[in-house]
């Protein structure tokens, strides 16, 4: 099975990798625009960029699947602040899939920075002294004391879009 992932992230490369490791994938990274901006601020625009970056990634490879992942920061009818959202989308040029990771809040002082228009890797470097949280542990690592990672909580996304591909259960020729 040969994947192409749409980001040059490592992180994202891995979830993909670890997550989908039983069906022993070739995985190929893909720089593709995402056409949402780089701090995506609603569902929407989160889900739209992991879409963008999967079809974005299939066309330009010979892969068999394309998967776009995308993290973003969303305000969430009856949870109160800002929270981190993770999106994925799979597709095989015919059908597209998506699926959600891990939601959390955000403290106060990042939604702050965040909402005066910073992106959240920095903001959390700064606030943590470090360099390149979003391709390390990221945000969701931290804020979480490592009971999850970026890694962890995108796999799940990827688990999520990626899943009906391989479930009898979602086959489409399934009644």
């Amino acid at each position: 099975m040969d994947l192409a992932v749409g980001s040059t992230n490592p992180t994202k490369i891995d979830a993909v990798e670890r997550t989908l490791e039983r069906f022993d994938p070739t995985v190929v990274d893909a720089a593709v625009d995402s056409g949402v901006p780089e701090q995506p601020w609603s569902i929407e625009e989160t889900v739209t960029g992991a879409e963008n970056r999967a079809q974005r990634a299939l066309a330009a490879t010979d892969a068999d699947y394309g998967i776009g992942l995308e993290g973003g920061v969303a305000r969430i009818d009856g949870v109160p602040g800002l929270s981190l959202i993770m999106w994925a989308a799979a597709t095989d040029g015919d059908r597209l899939e998506r699926g959600g990771g891990p939601t959390l809040h955000l403290p106060d002082d990042v939604a702050h920075r965040l909402e005066d228009g910073a992106e959240l890797g920095p903001v959390m470097d700064d606030r943590l002294g470090t360099d390149g949280i979003a391709e390390a542990e990221g945000a969701a690592g931290v804020l979480t004391a490592g009971l999850t990672s970026r890694t962890r909580a995108l796999g799940e996304a990827v688990a999520c879009a990626f899943g009906p591909f391989v479930a009898d259960e979602s086959s489409p020729d399934r009644a």
